[in-house]
């Protein structure tokens, strides 16, 4: 896996996480992020990487269900 298709698995669930609990999480992700020595990568190459695993998954569920 890479960085990006991680962090989706780390995110909560808007229907479970109450206000606090989503503050607090967002808050967390910042400050690791800003405190991150890794490189920034540019954003059209994060979002390929996002399409890339929605593709895998979508196809992965597909196969499941067939």
């Amino acid at each position: 896996m890479n960085d990006i298709t991680d962090t989706l698995k780390h995110e909560p669930a808007a229907q479970t996480a109450t206000d606090a609990a989503y503050e607090q999480w967002f808050r967390e992700k910042v400050t690791r992020s800003l405190h991150d020595p890794r490189p920034a990568i540019p954003h059209d190459e994060a979002m390929a990487q996002v399409e890339a695993e929605l593709m895998r998954r979508r196809a992965s569920a597909a196969t499941i269900h067939c």
